[in-house]
């Protein structure tokens, strides 16, 4: 298996349709890439979706990568665009987000965000938790949003993030500053509104 932190390797190997290659991309970049689509959606069936998607557009794409040691950031400016388009189709259809866990194959919102819960966060989450936590997520842009997955979901670093939305690494930091900011802001008033 090639190392995912040193591409070269298995790009060329991709390009030059050696057997196993592609094993090998989805071994070392699969995982990353499905935790980000399932964390952006909320659903394992539209994170595969997307995967799926994700692994057509790089065959048709790989070709086009021109190779100077940014591979990531340039895999990562692929999978969101995939991500924004879905939204936008699914906010085409209006079809709400489930906050409450029904089935398998979807998760709540606040899963979602909060990823598998302790016992303490289970409860944090639960009912008027849930609704205030929606209400924040709400507010953020989409951008915005998108940062704090690509950050904390596909562990990219600022520096990549900026890459993959071409702009400078200080505006992503202002704008991941302010998301946070901002769902706090709206869970302390959610809190304080209770009390």
């Amino acid at each position: 298996m090639a190392d995912s932190r040193h591409p070269g390797a298995l790009i060329t190997a991709v390009r030059a349709g050696a057997e196993g290659a592609w094993e090998d991309f989805l071994a070392a970049y699969g995982r990353r890439l499905y935790g980000y689509f399932f964390r952006a959606t909320g659903s394992h069936h539209d994170a595969e979706d997307l995967l799926g998607e994700m692994m057509l557009r790089l065959v048709r794409k790989m070709g086009e990568y021109d190779d100077r040691g940014r591979f990531e950031p340039w895999l990562f400016r692929i999978a969101a665009n995939l991500v924004r388009d879905r939204i936008r189709r699914a906010k085409a259809r209006l079809a709400p987000m489930s906050l409450e866990s029904n089935d398998d194959e979807h998760i709540g919102l606040g899963e979602t965000i909060s990823g598998p819960a302790s016992p303490v966060d289970a409860e944090l989450l639960a009912g008027e938790d849930r609704d205030a936590l929606a209400e924040a997520l709400a507010k953020l842009p989409e951008r915005s949003r998108q940062m704090v997955l690509l950050r904390h979901f596909g562990d990219m670093s600022f520096k990549e993030i900026a890459e993959i939305y071409d702009c400078p690494v200080g505006t992503v930091l202002a704008r991941v500053h302010r998301a946070l900011k901002t769902l706090r802001a709206v869970l302390e008033m959610s809190d304080e509104y209770e009390q």
